[in-house]
């Protein structure tokens, strides 16, 4: 067999192992990555404060209690509820949408901060944000990892692994 289909000769329950492996560590890394830049920023400036305001890319501090961009901010139920859902989502049919290691690796993305995210929804009714483009509304770590996971997601939907 070539290098790359080890995923047809394994047997179905080690396909899937393997899968949720890839999802929950990379899951893992992106609430820790999330967590600890929020926490970097929430500890040394206080909201409104900014760094390397005069560069292409500053932190500024901001709480976000609404959905993407701040949109909305009487919904928290429904940002909650969302994110629910995804996570159930990725949880229970994960392991379907590819065993291609990007496939998973994505699938993680968006897990990890969809559960960033709620986690601090729930816990602080807000979520931090700080990476600011100054052209675009001020973001985190775990809006950047659902963004990526979507869109990486839809521009290799249907794309087969060669194995030839």
């Amino acid at each position: 067999m070539l290098a790359g289909s080890d995923a047809l000769t394994q047997p179905p329950r080690a396909v899937r192992a393997r899968s949720y492996a890839v999802i929950v560590v990379t899951a893992a890394l992106v609430v820790a990555l999330d967590h600890l830049t929020k926490w970097l920023v929430a500890s040394r400036l206080p909201i409104g404060g900014q760094v390397w305001a005069g560069a292409p890319v500053s932190i500024t501090h901001v709480v976000n209690r609404g959905a993407a961009f701040g949109v909305l901010p009487q919904f928290q139920w429904l940002y909650l509820a969302v994110a629910a859902i995804v996570v159930v989502y990725i949880l229970l049919a994960g392991h379907r949408f590819g065993t291609t290691w990007y496939r998973q690796m994505m699938l993680g993305f968006i897990l990890g901060g969809a559960i960033s995210n709620g986690v601090d929804r729930l816990f602080q009714g807000y979520v931090v944000d700080f990476i600011n483009f100054h052209w675009w509304p001020v973001f985190n770590v775990a809006d950047s990892a659902i963004v990526i996971g979507i869109l990486v997601s839809i521009l290799t939907f249907g794309v087969r692994p060669r194995t030839a």
